[in-house]
């Protein structure tokens, strides 16, 4: 919840249509600077 509020502390939209699309918009950009900050693992042998 810290990270999701982190990208601004209120939901700008009042119709819920919208309130559904600017959260999955969050999650994806929480997913996205996630997948940047991993490293990637390669195996040896």
């Amino acid at each position: 919840m810290r990270c999701l509020k982190s990208f601004g502390e209120r939901i700008a939209s009042r119709d819920p249509d919208r309130q559904t699309a600017e959260i999955h918009i969050r999650i994806a950009l929480m997913n996205r600077f996630n997948e940047l900050g991993m490293a990637e693992i390669e195996r040896v042998a």
